[in-house]
């Protein structure tokens, strides 16, 4: 399983706090950070680490609180330089754990994907599914109606117009054409009963050449 997406917030919000908790409660509440990242990430690793965390820290608790002490009340003995030792690899060790465990919630201090940005490469990766299945399963294509915005639908090819099909107002609304460029288009489909490619347009209409990519963009031929 991948790493979750970046989200929102900033470096307190995105884990951050958890170094806090962790350093200035001295590793008692260790378990309270890396109980939230398994809870983020929903990964089982994690919550394997917050489980042992939790463990660690029980021990270390009944550990120091069971060591012997002298007569100044200081502790001593085997029993307390256990309980050292598992103190010091909670603090120490969780910090360093705490830090590998942030880059695999929120990756390692990524600034939080735009939304427009997700939606555009959301809607690119369509369109190229899409595109598979027009050049595999044409017929497939025809029924779910890819490249028919002007149809209703429920397959979502991410902006695509058959240009063999659709009428010039979806043709220049999906791909951004003046209506009387898409109607060139729609005339010159006329005249050659179907285009077999994409690239045909070019040869059969006088379309600007700046809205060339844009039509390769979001056009396919039924």
């Amino acid at each position: 399983m991948t790493a979750p997406a970046a989200r929102r917030g900033n470096w307190f919000t995105r884990g951050g706090w958890w170094f806090l908790v962790h350093v200035l409660s001295l590793g008692v509440l260790a378990a309270v950070p890396f109980t939230h990242a398994a809870t983020v990430s929903r990964r089982r690793a994690h919550a394997a680490l917050a489980a042992a965390v939790t463990v660690g820290t029980v021990l270390w608790i009944v550990l120091a609180a069971s060591a012997p002490r002298d007569s100044t009340g200081r502790a001593y003995g085997p029993v307390n330089a256990i309980a050292a030792l598992v103190f010091f690899l909670l603090l120490v060790g969780g910090v360093a754990a705490l830090i590998v465990l942030r880059r695999q919630v929120y990756g390692a201090g990524a600034p939080a994907t735009d939304p427009a940005l997700a939606r555009a490469l959301a809607g690119r990766q369509r369109r190229t599914e899409a595109r598979r299945l027009v050049a595999e399963d044409p017929l497939l294509a025809r029924e779910l109606r890819i490249g028919r915005p002007d149809l209703p639908r429920e397959y979502d090819d991410g902006g695509l117009v058959d240009l063999n099909a659709a009428p010039a107002p979806a043709i220049a609304d999906v791909c951004g054409l003046d209506p009387t460029h898409a109607g060139r288009i729609v005339q010159a489909r006329q005249a050659a009963g179907r285009f077999g490619s994409v690239e045909d347009v070019f040869s059969w209409t006088e379309l600007p050449v700046e809205t060339w990519d844009r039509i390769r963009d979001r056009a396919v031929t039924l």
